[in-house]
């Protein structure tokens, strides 16, 4: 085989085996209203961050003192986020022993510095409002974006305790319409038996995660972690949003460039008008 025919039969087992993952289906990934901007929601997402995620999760790409880049003045994060013996310049690590982690959880626990560039907002926004009670699980926890995560649900005092609900639909078409009515986490999957005749018997089932009562409401938990998705986004690329204002400057000097240069156009191409 020719190489070039080589390389089109490769890229095309690599499609046809990235549209069967596509079709295996899943969770429906939930898209949070993010602003990168929004200084209020980053402020609230580092917060929790540091109170949730940081004591297993380090990120080291990012340095204290760069949280005055989201409107936090130094005296308060050296009171609220620098922990004891660390410097307001040192990077955001954790205070976990390797060892302790590995013994806890299996593996160590990922640095979240580029997850949200890794993972994408949407997933992660839906894997944190994923979380179900599984007594089966060493935590007592699974999650129904992330099957058998090793992570406990560490915001489960402010969800509740929720639970996973499953229906069963006669047809596709009515699984996936109570899909679309319902909030929250959720998917649709198909479960084959073989009869004794021989033939395949298909049934559709809705799975979703049924909020508990926890100290926020629902929607307000939604928020919560909206704020705290935001931040992971900021997380993984901070001088993103100095080029967005860079940006908005550069149109505006176009803009008013445009002015005059339409007037010079007409000074010059008023006797030929």
């Amino acid at each position: 085989m020719k190489p070039i025919h080589k390389l089109l039969a490769t890229c095309g087992l690599g499609l046809l085996t990235s549209l069967a993952v596509a079709s295996s289906g899943g969770p429906r990934l939930d898209r949070p209203a993010l602003d990168r901007l929004d200084a209020a929601s980053l402020q609230k997402g580092a917060q929790a961050y540091v109170n949730y995620c940081l004591p297993c999760h380090s990120a080291s790409f990012m340095r204290y003192g760069r949280l005055t880049d989201i409107g936090f003045k130094e005296e308060d994060i050296k009171a609220a986020f620098v922990p004891p013996g660390a410097k307001i310049g040192d990077t955001m690590g954790n205070a976990m022993k390797p060892a302790d982690a590995k013994a806890w959880f299996g593996v160590l626990p990922p640095d979240l510095s580029v997850i949200a560039r890794a993972r994408g907002a949407d997933w992660l926004y839906t894997y944190l409002r994923g979380f179900y009670v599984d007594e089966t699980k060493p935590t007592g926890w699974n999650n129904l974006v992330f099957k058998d995560v090793g992570m406990p649900h560490v915001l489960w005092q402010l969800s509740g305790s929720a639970k996973l609900v499953e229906k069963a639909f006669a047809s596709q078409t009515e699984a996936e319409s109570a899909l679309a009515k319902t909030r929250g986490v959720a998917e649709v999957i198909e479960k084959r038996q073989s009869g004794q005749d021989g033939k395949d018997t298909v049934q559709y089932f809705l799975r979703a995660v049924e909020p508990g009562k926890g100290a926020m409401l629902p929607e307000h938990y939604d928020a919560y972690v909206a704020d705290l998705v935001n931040f992971l986004d900021y997380l993984g690329e901070p001088m993103k949003n100095q080029r967005i204002a860079l940006g908005y400057m550069v149109l505006a000097f176009l803009l008013v460039l445009f002015v005059f240069a339409y007037l010079l156009k007409r000074e010059y191409w008023k006797d030929v008008h």
